[in-house]
């Protein structure tokens, strides 16, 4: 499942906006920046697409009062999810009616749309998003029903991008490294390699994605400690925990751990490196080194090349770190609120 287009009217910090995620032969994108200042509703693009997604549509907030509501259309090419689909499939925010529509049009979307929320409780259908509000505590690793927590797959699943108080990310990381390590190993040694393939591929696909985005860094992911489970990386010729690495890094192995076990969920006789998803990232920038900046989109690309990495980003460093078909600019003209895109050459020349 990856985005191919998203239109949205009358959502709070935007006005009417069409945003194509794909490029000029139809293939989605696999990398979108979505570049901008403070205030031109980055962040309400990135909960927009979360909530109008295949499993998960729901209304847009509103003003008391406001008429019409909100409205998102969003269109997903299925790929992976639904190879034999020839078009896209259409998820609109419930209750809405697009203009021009004709009633029985508006029937047979909303039991297409009721039919792919069903399929997408049995597998497939990624998208993992990562609030910008994100931090990391010093919290111990804790592994406990893995089945329900690092191998459960939600597409439910709702992420308020500006709840900081959801937003640390030190636990689920850690159970993540801790259990496909132990899993791996376990696994190894149950008579008949009960589930060894699975554990080992995950175990595997973590390290390489970890291994890329820390590409220049000089941090290595080893892997867990035997005697207290938790991830262990060698810097500057000495081992460190994943509390002692830098923020910068931390975010980077979070990013990379998190794509992967949604991956791994929903797909579990597949390895992770090849499938489908999107990962929403907003505020790529935060707590990374300005001088690394321009880098890291295309490590995230290298890292999971078949995922679509929607991003978002205050920093020009980033911008410039891009090709110019992979940026596109939200700017709010003086006096106005109105907010307009640019992309292309436009998005990357002030």
């Amino acid at each position: 499942m990856l985005l191919s287009q998203l239109h949205v009217a009358g959502v709070p910090n935007l006005d009417r906006l069409t945003l194509p995620f794909d490029d000029a032969s139809g293939a989605p994108r696999r990398l979108v920046v979505l570049f901008g200042g403070e205030g031109v509703g980055k962040t309400s693009l990135l909960a927009t697409v979360a909530s109008t997604r295949p499993g998960h549509a729901v209304a847009q907030g509103a003003a008391i009062g406001e008429d019409p509501p909100p409205l998102v259309v969003a269109d997903w090419l299925l790929g992976d999810d639904d190879p034999t689909r020839p078009h896209p499939l259409r998820v609109v925010s419930p209750n809405a009616k697009l203009p021009g529509e004709r009633d029985d049009a508006v029937l047979l979307r909303r039991r297409e749309q009721a039919l792919f929320d069903r399929r997408a409780g049995d597998g497939g259908f990624v998208l993992v998003a990562i609030s910008g509000a994100r931090w990391f505590s010093r919290t111990p690793v804790l592994l406990t029903t893995p089945e329900r927590t690092v191998l459960r797959h939600d597409p439910r699943a709702t992420t308020p991008f500006d709840d900081a108080t959801r937003a640390d990310l030190t636990r689920e990381t850690k159970q993540i490294l801790a259990f496909a390590a132990a899993a791996a190993a376990l696994a190894a040694a149950t008579p008949h390699g009960l589930g060894h393939a699975r554990f080992r591929t995950l175990d595997r696909a973590l390290r390489d994605a970890i291994g890329v985005l820390l590409e220049g860094s000089g941090a290595v992911y080893l892997g867990t400690s035997p005697l207290r489970l938790e991830p262990v990386f060698s810097m500057d010729a000495r081992a460190v925990d994943l509390d002692d690495l830098p923020r910068s890094l931390r975010h980077r192995v979070a990013f990379a751990a998190i794509a992967v076990r949604a991956l791994a969920a929903a797909y579990p006789d597949r390895d992770p490196r090849e499938a489908e998803g999107v990962v929403l990232l907003d505020d790529l920038e935060v707590q990374q080194d300005s001088r690394a900046l321009p880098a890291l989109p295309g490590l995230l690309r290298r890292a999971l090349p078949r995922v679509q990495w929607i991003v978002t980003t205050a920093s020009p460093q980033v911008a410039a770190g891009c090709d110019a078909s992979e940026v596109m600019a939200l700017r709010r003209m003086p006096g106005s609120s109105r907010v307009e895109l640019h992309q292309g050459l436009e998005a990357v020349v002030h």
